[in-house]
């Protein structure tokens, strides 16, 4: 039964009126299903039943709350490529653990490529930077080449996705 449950989860497309949905809580996850309902024209019980099948199908990860970086002293941003030393499983797993443990780091891609890695990084300062950079990435186990590209200005950050 648990793996049709998650077949399931892969398998669910939403419809148009899903994709609707979609869209408004992307814009405002804090909609309530009475307003939801109003601009795709269903009453709140077939919105709430939408929402509920969006989730329980994996298809909304989760509610978040996104913050301005530079209103709580975090104004700068690092692209961080890294190249590991040895490429196994164990070795690979020891690196996505270390990184799963440092708060700088926002988010991790596994990539393909020159690099294995491609990290976003935020921190204070050049110098909050450089000490995450030396007393913490590169004495991490198993790394190998790393490149910095520092984020002058940020054109587009969204994670909303459209149809």
């Amino acid at each position: 039964m648990a793996n049709k449950e998650i077949n399931s989860k892969m398998e669910y497309q939403p419809d148009a009126k899903d994709r609707e949905i979609l869209k408004l809580l992307q814009a405002n996850a804090r909609m309530t299903v009475k307003e939801i309902g109003d601009k795709v024209n269903l009453s709140p019980t077939p919105v709430h039943e939408r929402i509920k099948r969006l989730e329980h199908t994996g298809v909304i990860k989760q509610y978040a709350t996104l913050v301005n970086a530079e209103k709580v002293d975090k104004g700068l941003m690092v692209i961080c490529y890294v190249s590991l030393r040895q490429h196994n499983r164990e070795a690979g797993a020891k690196f996505i653990q270390a990184i799963l443990d440092m708060n700088e780091v926002i988010a991790c891609y596994n990539i393909s490529g020159e690099f294995d890695f491609m990290l976003k990084v935020v921190c204070k300062d050049m110098n909050a930077y450089y000490d995450f950079h030396v007393n913490k990435l590169s004495l991490t186990e198993n790394v190998g080449n790393l490149q910095s590209v520092f984020v002058m200005g940020v054109i587009k950050d969204t994670q909303k996705l459209v149809w």
